[in-house]
């Protein structure tokens, strides 16, 4: 008698980041020898920084560099809390902070740790794809609440209530990708009230923290100790591939936090948690990044609109425009495609981030050099005329 083989989990039947598909298709060109002009990836284009990389080679060649405690070794949460009163003039306790894997095991973390299976948690969209396929994955409810331009594509209150009542915890980003706009004080105030009368967790991403253009982006830990924070040394800090982020949580969740922690990761790598200590000192070379992705959000925004990209999301902070394209398409995959294959720009169809109208919309990466924008918004007035 022949046994069928196993199937599957079920867990695993999630969507793929379709990002990725660009990329590949750009890699494919570039092996052809086409010029690409990278605005599709979400990541800086600028190196660690170098207090970072010379801290972990010192590292490399002095000690074994194996397993560290669950939460991180006590410098870098110490120069995290640090970082805090530096940066924000907040008192953040070393030990409320929790280093992690990157921002993607402190999203991982935080939602078992505050969630049970079935348990429904409402998410602005337009949003990062991996929200959602995260807590899909974890046996958990994303409750998609559509947003307009009139709220910077960012949740409200009246909005959360309205499509999913039913909540027992909101995500919110600020500054988001793909839309980098950016919730004022009193919206996020609306928010913290809103998930204390409701009895919610309230999830706040801050790994664009750093990167604004109006002003310092001010934390949610100014306005409660019950958010949990993630955070991430992937986009300020520049150091995506070095897989380092950090929470801060509510006293409650540290216990559970560590244990999966134990469980799942061990411990954050330790080579990293030496670079990140010495990258909490390196705030001159990171605001010279910062200024460099300005000058790049001064140029789009001039000079996309002289193609034909005139509805765009205000871009606060993060290094991406969003564009509403339906002037053009209603196909945004299919249009990336083209612009590739027509003027050698890759950017990212809207339809990972937005589910029902992501096809009308995409997003451009301004993370990488100045003179490719200035190329890039060249070829898109070529290209529109």
């Amino acid at each position: 008698m022949s046994v069928s083989p196993p199937s599957p989990s079920r867990r695993g039947a999630i969507d793929p980041f379709f990002v990725m598909e660009v990329m590949k298709a750009a890699a494919a060109r570039e092996a052809a020898g086409g010029d690409v002009i990278h605005m599709e990836v979400g990541q800086p284009s600028t190196a660690a920084p170098r207090k970072a990389i010379e801290a972990a080679t010192a590292a490399a060649q002095r000690e074994p560099l194996g397993y560290t405690l669950a939460l991180g070794i006590p410098e870098l949460r110490a120069a995290i809390s640090g970082h805090y009163r530096n940066y924000y003039g907040l008192d953040v306790p070393a030990e409320r902070i929790v280093v992690t894997t990157g921002s993607s095991a402190g999203f991982q973390l935080a939602f078992l740790s505050a969630f049970d299976a079935g348990d429904t948690v409402a998410l602005g969209e337009p949003a990062y794809p991996a929200y959602r396929n995260i807590l899909k994955a974890l046996d958990l409810n994303p409750a998609m609440i559509v947003t307009e331009p009139e709220t910077r594509f960012q949740p409200t209150p009246q909005l959360i209530n309205a499509q999913a009542p039913q909540a027992k915890g909101v995500l919110v980003a600020s500054p988001a990708n793909p839309t980098g706009t950016m919730l004022g004080e009193p919206e996020m105030k609306a928010l913290v009230d809103d998930c204390k009368a409701k009895g919610r967790w309230l999830i706040v991403d801050e790994i664009y923290h750093g990167i604004t253009y109006n002003g310092r982006a001010q934390s949610v830990l100014a306005l409660t100790d019950q958010a949990i924070v993630i955070n991430s040394f992937s986009k300020y800090f520049s150091m995506t591939g070095w897989r380092l982020g950090w929470m801060v949580v509510p006293e409650s969740l540290l216990r559970p936090i560590e244990c999966l922690t134990q469980n799942f990761y061990i411990s954050a790598p330790g080579i990293s948690q030496v670079a990140g200590v010495a990258a909490m000192s390196a705030y001159d070379e990171l605001e010279e990044n910062v200024a460099r992705y300005a000058k790049n959000r001064e140029i789009l925004l001039n000079e996309l609109p002289q193609a034909g990209f005139d509805r765009l999301a205000p871009a606060d902070g993060a290094f991406y425009i969003y564009a509403d394209i339906s002037r053009f398409t209603n196909d945004a995959n299919d249009f990336c495609k083209r612009m590739l294959a027509e003027t050698g720009i890759a950017a990212t169809p809207g339809f990972d981030f937005d589910r029902g109208r992501g096809h009308y919309f995409m997003r451009y990466s301004f993370a990488g050099s100045t003179e490719r924008m200035i190329e890039a918004a060249k070829r898109l007035k070529d290209w529109r005329k």
